[in-house]
């Protein structure tokens, strides 16, 4: 008799519930506190089970019980939190643990369970890599945005562009904050300062260690070689989320996936239309941003519709097109790859 179970995890315990192999009825309770050791010593019970299958909501955790199910033979399904949330309905009771659990379970063991693709432990590993990468980005922009509104807010003479990329222009920096700002100003620079340099420090070797992988990973050789204006870096996340044999039936839902995609008016959305979804993984729809923002090169082959979305919005609504345009031929180079674009060279 096949065992379909459900798993729901929580950062203090994972609620599971799956029918009992003599009598069928189902049983549920809870692995505490949640951690690899405890998920590894429950699933033991299922040693001599041969047909077994689980589904784990796509949320923070699935990694480790995925890899925790596949190591003990046991099929692994992930869920996609938007559909399988879809797929719940209204929501008339509070919700719990028991209750994803059993919700999981049951769109399993119906076949309507919308599941995510589980990707190779070293893809895991190369999206870890982007997603730190892409935080210290992040902070290191907050940084520096921090150091201008300091200055605009005390009324000092504004900085110029790329003040922060030279020792000259940092000394200047610093001796415009002295003249210029008041103690706790002079502070708040000098702290934004350090914080900066602690992020270069970071940046630097991890930089190196993505272009490192971005030339050893098939798919991502392709995508450089045939995309214009993708890095390394750019190509590199687009293998590591677009690509895998079957990934997408269409280049449109690849376009949706990154969350590049516009909203339109529906009554079961609150927000307004007319916007970007947003619902993909950040790291990939800045990566692809950048690219698409290259395509202001005069000698770039869509230059010309840049220019004219740019002369008629601004640059960043015509850096969005472009952008969606390179998924879209990322995931038709990915799919005739298949499961080779995330072989190793």
């Amino acid at each position: 008799m096949p065992i379909v179970g459900g798993v729901d995890i929580c950062r203090k315990q994972i609620t599971f519930g799956y029918p009992g192999t003599v009598t069928g009825e189902v049983r549920r309770g809870q692995i505490a506190p949640a951690g690899r050791q405890h998920v590894r010593a429950w699933l033991a019970r299922f040693a001599d089970c041969d047909d077994v299958a689980f589904a784990v909501e796509g949320c923070a955790g699935w990694r480790y019980v995925a890899g925790e199910l596949a190591a003990a033979g046991i099929a692994a399904h992930l869920g996609e939190p938007a559909g399988t949330a879809a797929l719940r309905g209204r929501r008339r009771h509070a919700k719990t643990g028991k209750t994803d659990a059993r919700h999981l379970r049951a769109l399993l063991a119906g076949g309507r369970l919308p599941e995510c693709w589980i990707p190779p432990e070293q893809i895991l590993e190369y999206r870890a890599l982007l997603e730190t990468y892409h935080d210290l980005r992040r902070a290191h922009t907050a940084w520096v945005q921090r150091i201008h509104a300091v200055f605009f807010h005390q009324g000092a003479p504004p900085l110029g562009e790329g003040v922060l990329r030279t020792e000259q222009g940092l000394a200047a920096l610093r001796a415009a904050a002295a003249a210029h700002l008041s103690p706790a100003g002079q502070q708040q620079v000098a702290t934004a300062l350090d914080m900066i340099a602690a992020a270069e420090t970071q940046l630097g070797p991890l930089r190196q260690q993505l272009r490192d992988a971005a030339r050893h990973l098939l798919g991502a050789k392709v995508l450089a070689a045939r995309l214009y204006g993708a890095g390394p870096l750019t190509c590199l996340a687009l293998t590591c989320w677009l690509a895998g044999a079957d990934r997408f039936s269409s280049s449109r839902k690849a376009v949706r996936f990154t969350g590049l995609d516009i909203t339109v008016r529906s009554s079961g959305r609150k927000g307004p239309p007319g916007r970007l979804s947003r619902q993909g993984p950040p790291v990939l729809r800045w990566a692809v941003y950048q690219a698409g923002k290259t395509h202001a090169r005069a000698a770039a082959p869509g230059h010309g519709y840049y220019a004219a979305v740019k002369d008629r919005k601004n640059s960043k609504r015509a850096a969005l097109p472009e952008a969606r345009k390179i998924v879209r031929q990322a995931c038709h180079i990915l799919t005739e790859l298949g499961d080779d674009a995330l072989t190793a060279t």
